[in-house]
């Protein structure tokens, strides 16, 4: 998949997985970058488990990409809560 594909899955599976998450912060590239890594996840565990991350533009990999970039959304909340506790 080439750059201009990892930008769409990006864009795509980062919006999707802001909504889920409701992740209140704004931005295009954000959310990109949140896709695009949260492929970059995804795709590590799910090669982990049938050989077969993030390879192609497919349902598939939109799917596996939005997987990793809510778990990276919950893990840097997680992250900024306990920030937040500690500040108080």
């Amino acid at each position: 998949m080439g750059i201009i594909g990892w930008i769409v899955v990006g864009l795509i599976a980062g919006g999707i997985a802001r909504w889920i998450v409701k992740d209140d912060r704004s931005g295009c590239i954000y959310t990109m970058i949140v896709g695009v890594i949260g492929a970059l996840i995804g795709g590590g565990l799910m090669s982990l488990i049938d050989e077969s991350g993030v390879d192609e533009f497919s349902f598939r990999s939109i799917i596996v990409a939005v997987i990793g970039a809510v778990l990276l959304l919950l893990i840097l909340q997680a992250i900024a809560g306990r920030d937040r506790a500690r500040r108080r």
